[in-house]
């Protein structure tokens, strides 16, 4: 940096426009107070991120953002699997390049935190197709090669990754709460806070997943899906009968058969519920059902459960609204094969007695037609018209007995035939639909059994390689887009509580679902079941035990597995914001404001925050403008966040300003400028106080060339003066 002092080089014409003297980089040039309230937030509290291959290229380019000033980095990752010179990874850093920047680091006492890939968005496995856990195995792949780089170049610090898991209505954001109650939508009031466009309250869109292929599919909030009345006693019956013909109780709302005797598994695909019929028009009475009347299908049925099996049902185990409403669906098509399967197969005993009895008569026949006493004209007398055929066009053939039967028998047999095949069909057609419903699940369901084991496996990845305990490598989910599941704080706090229960289970049970294959399994039916022994059966060795306490695993888990709070994220949910239309806009904009400091206090207050990322935007798109330029609520989120004793690393993600400003260096002196942070130079004694227009940047509104200039504009090391001294 160059310092030319404080005399003026002349009187620049513009000046004049201003009174009093001004700078655009000045808050005064805008009527505003300077702030620093904050001084402890500056040059050293303060860095900024450096994406390698957009703002910096290797680790000369990374040690130029050093030299600059800033005192702690970011080191951000794009690229997703092999590296390119754009959108660089990891493993394109080797042993000198780590060994480098950690000696950079330390010389310089620069902190560094590092930033896993951009592409990866959660552990679901969303590949703008499907939800494949190929796909989750990969992220956590790419998350591990970040946390070795960060334990190699740093040897502790965060490792950042966003948890954009998967696509909810905004209007309907709920965690792990199969009744609904709790919409993080709407205010205590009930009052909707977040909507996407005008009818999406009434028209949302659920995502599900088969968890076997991987297949997504939708159902709609405001789609009306046919489904039946179920046949149910009207009354209780002390004195009832269920289907087998044992006595039992009979409550109100029980589902019964036709004759009025209990259900006693009433979901089963083959022998259960019956439709109510219609007696006055002769129909099975079917209606058109909306998504609140599938809610309270899914109650009934969790309800029913619990009392089958004694106990509170698991989260895997719980149905939910959109998922009943999905299984409506495909329970149409098993009615209508449950239909097939009694049609055809009733006849099929009285077909197989009419054969015996058939084939008796067919040998009694045969031996008759066949008795050598008889005489020809006898033996003649024996045969019997053969039934007309072709409509009776065709003339009658006379044939003896026992070939009239053999032809009978050979069409009943085919009849059977067709009966018993078509009533595999159908018998087999209903049982995949029923396999099929028990696999279509939500997506929260794939994050919390697949998804929240793989970030836990990050968290002990970064407890093997931290080797200073006060000083740990950290998992840093951050929260990302307001329309992805985990861009709400209550979401990704969510995320992060069943994420360390998880790591744990994992460090504290000896085994797991999944674990070591120790030895060849025989992977079967048994084992496939959902929940209950299906899940006891697929426990195998836990690679990952250590034999620890679970408090000291709790403690473990709580300190690698945190949370990166993001002050340009949670501004974006303000273009979903819904005013309160009995206030003004300046009061609206209030709400939302207390609305996002709140949501991020939540996580703070449970100390879960591991990294800070200082951003701002106007509420629409994450263009990474320097804090203050925008409108998020910056000094009031930094404000409570340390409050509750935060003191990790801060970095600034000056986006914006490497194109419509001079740089990205310029963001984060923008951001030290916000905070209030104090310029210091040499020299000065009573001169007035140094401020960040005395730094070279831009020249509008400056009335005058600055005393600092750096960067591009300032002599190369090897420009000297008269006397050989070297400017800096």
């Amino acid at each position: 940096m160059s310092d030319f002092g404080r005399p003026l080089y002349g009187h620049h014409p513009a000046l004049d426009y201003f009174a009093p003297p001004s700078n655009a980089m000045e808050p005064s040039t805008y009527g505003q107070q300077d702030s620093y309230a904050t001084p402890d937030l500056g040059v050293d509290r303060i860095g900024m991120s450096v994406p390698l291959g957009i703002a910096a290229n290797n680790v000369a380019g990374i040690y130029s953002k050093i030299r600059m000033g800033a005192g702690s980095l970011e080191i951000q990752f794009p690229g997703h699997g092999g590296g390119r010179p754009n959108a660089q990874t990891p493993e394109q850093y080797g042993k000198d390049q780590r060994t480098a920047l950690r000696e950079l680091a330390d010389i310089n006492e620069v902190n560094l935190t590092t930033h896993a890939s951009f592409a990866m968005s959660g552990m679901t496995g969303y590949d703008g197709r499907e939800y494949n856990i190929k796909n989750a195995q990969k992220n956590l792949e790419e998350l591990k090669t970040a946390i070795d780089f960060q334990a190699d170049v740093a040897e502790g610090g965060s490792v950042v990754m966003h948890a954009g898991e998967f696509e909810r209505p905004i209007t309907e954001m709920y965690l792990d709460d199969e009744t609904g109650t709790v919409n993080l939508a709407r205010d205590p009031s009930g009052r909707l806070m977040f909507r996407q466009y005008n009818r999406q309250e009434g028209t949302s869109q659920f995502t599900l997943i088969d968890d076997r292929t991987h297949q997504v599919s939708h159902v709609q909030r405001d789609r009306l899906m046919s489904y039946p009345d179920w046949l149910t006693a009207e009354k209780d019956n002390p004195h009832g009968m269920d289907e087998k013909g044992k006595p039992c109780y009979i409550k109100a709302g029980d589902y019964v058969d036709y004759e009025g005797r209990k259900l006693t598994d009433p979901y089963n695909p083959l022998t259960g519920r019956v439709p109510k019929y219609d007696q006055k028009n002769g129909t099975i009475i079917v209606e058109l059902r909306d998504f609140e009347f599938f809610r309270g299908e899914a109650e009934k049925y969790n309800k029913h459960m619990e009392e089958e099996l004694n106990r509170p049902l698991r989260y895997d185990e719980k149905v939910y609204p959109e998922e009943m409403m999905a299984r409506s669906a495909l329970e149409v098509n098993q009615a209508s094969q449950r239909g097939y399967l009694f049609f055809y197969g009733r006849d099929i005993p009285q077909q197989r007695e009419r054969i015996d009895k058939l084939l008796q008569a067919k040998e009694f026949y045969t031996k008759l037609e066949n008795d050598p006493s008889l005489s020809p004209e006898a033996r003649e007398r024996l045969k019997r018209e053969q039934p007309l055929v072709h409509g009776g066009l065709a003339p009658p053939e006379m044939k003896f007995p026992s070939e009239i039967i053999e032809e009978q028998i050979k069409e009943l047999r085919r009849s059977v035939e067709f009966s018993s095949a078509t009533s595999y069909g159908t018998r087999s057609q209903i049982l995949d639909l029923e396999e099929a419903k028990n696999h279509l699940i939500s997506p929260i369901k794939r994050l919390e059994r697949e998804g929240v084991r793989l970030y836990a496996e990050a968290g002990i990845h970064a407890m093997q390689r931290t080797k200073d305990p006060d000083a740990p490598v950290t998992v840093a989910i951050e929260h990302i887009f307001p329309e992805q599941f985990g861009g709400h704080p209550e979401e990704l706090k969510w995320i992060i509580s069943k994420s360390r229960e998880r790591m744990v289970e994992l460090l504290t049970s000896k085994s797991v679902e999944f674990g070591a294959s120790e030895a060849p399994t025989e992977w079967g039916k048994e084992r496939q079941k959902l929940g209950g022994k299906g899940e006891e059966l697929r426990k195998q060795p836990n690679p990952f035990y250590t034999g620890m306490s679970r408090e000291e695993a709790e403690k473990l888990a709580e300190k690698h597995i945190k949370a990166t709070i993001d002050t340009g994220h949670i501004n974006m949910w303000r273009k979903y914001w819904q005013p309160d239309m009995s206030k003004t806009p300046e009061e609206n904009d209030r709400l939302f404001k207390e609305w996002a400091v709140k949501s991020i206090e939540s996580l703070a207050k449970e100390k879960m925050v591991g990294n800070v990322h200082l951003a701002d935007n106007l509420g629409y798109h994450d263009d990474h403008l320097a804090p203050g330029q925008g409108n998020s609520p910056v000094r009031e989120i930094m404000n409570v966040i340390r409050k509750y004793g935060y003191d990790r690393a801060i970095t600034v993600e000056p986006g914006a300003d490497a194109t419509s400003d001079q740089g990205d260096f310029w963001g984060l002196m923008k951001t030290w400028r916000f905070f209030g942070s104090p310029v210091y130079g040499m020299g000065g004694g009573s001169q007035s106080r140094q401020g960040w227009g005395d730094i070279h940047s831009a020249y509008f509104g400056q009335g005058r060339p600055p005393n600092y200039i750096f960067g591009a504009y300032a002599p190369s090391n090897e420009w000297q003066l008269w006397s050989q001294v070297p400017l800096e």
